[in-house]
């Protein structure tokens, strides 16, 4: 006869708890985009998808908005940051996992680690009174005096040096995402097999050689993880990057101007929105953000995916 089992109450209770928090990710993520939506619904109807995605304009007086110039800012910002942080977490990773003495591992990873706790505000109140002035004072100089004097480098390194620009709020955040990088790549490194590494010893591979042809390839997956977490924060960071990068929203070809993101554009004026049009412009962008922010991690997701199917086969 067959035996028939109940089910256990606390099983019962546990399952409903379980799959309303997976649920309700789901519900804050459409609440979040419809919300978004329904508060610039007006700037879609005036000036439409196109128009405010390729429009240069940013007139509160003649309400006139386009979204380009933070678009651009964003981008450009952000690409310096991943152009700086990536080669110096996975450096950072390198060391710890393969060549520092153990004496040295704990004491550098914490240090790291302690570099995400920092809240933003501090980073940027850093950049604007400290990094700020080195920039203008030395950095930027050397660079346009060296750099900026190769043909067709120049062109990114004109303009007067004033540390308020793309590059240091690039360098800004390269400081803040490099932790994230360096603890998920420092992880990955960890979960090479001990007996890959030392079968390549032994048939006479050097420590550089281990490093670039087992343990890198064996961990890129989470290499590559841990740098689209790092994307993600780069995207969304906000304080920090407000204090050192103005507010000037013209595109340029320089790193040494100002200029402004969607999120530096947020914080500084939303508050400043009197009219309809100019409030539903910065719910826009930061609709344009959300969306932007969202295909990013899936295409990241997708190739990761990709690679995961390659790695299993």
């Amino acid at each position: 006869m067959p035996v028939l089992f109940k089910k256990n109450p606390v099983d019962i209770v546990f399952s409903v708890i379980t799959a309303a928090a997976s649920v309700s990710v789901l519900v804050f993520i459409v609440g979040i985009l419809y919300v978004l939506f329904a508060e610039s619904s007006a700037a879609i109807e005036k000036f439409g998808v196109v128009r405010f995605l390729t429009s240069t304009d940013w007139d509160p007086v003649r309400e006139s908005f386009g979204a380009a110039t933070s678009l651009y800012g964003t981008a450009v910002a952000t690409a310096i940051s991943l152009l700086i942080a990536i080669p110096v977490a996975i450096g950072i990773a390198v060391f710890i996992t393969e060549i520092a003495p153990d004496f040295l591992k704990t004491p550098i990873g914490v240090a790291i680690e302690l570099l995400a706790a920092i809240p933003s505000i501090i980073y940027g109140m850093w950049g604007l009174f400290t990094l700020a002035p080195i920039m203008a004072d030395y950095i930027e100089p050397a660079l346009q005096a060296t750099l900026g004097r190769v043909p067709g480098l120049g062109i990114l390194f004109e303009g007067t040096p004033m540390g308020i620009d793309l590059l240091t709020a690039g360098i800004i955040l390269s400081i803040m995402i490099i932790p994230f990088t360096a603890s998920i790549s420092r992880d990955a490194f960890n979960l090479t097999p001990e007996v890959v590494k030392e079968s390549a010893y032994a048939l006479g591979a050097t420590k550089w050689e281990v490093v670039k042809n087992v343990v890198i390839p064996y961990s890129k997956l989470g290499v590559f993880g841990g740098i689209v977490l790092s994307l993600g924060r780069a995207l969304g960071e906000t304080m920090a990057v407000a204090f050192v990068l103005g507010n000037n929203h013209q595109i340029t070809s320089s790193i040494l101007d100002a200029a402004a993101t969607i999120t530096v554009t947020l914080a500084n004026e939303f508050t400043e929105a009197d009219t309809d049009v100019y409030l539903a412009s910065l719910f826009y962008l930061a609709l344009i953000l959300f969306v932007l922010s969202f295909v990013t991690l899936a295409v990241a997701k997708f190739f990761l995916l990709r690679a995961e199917q390659r790695t299993s086969r």
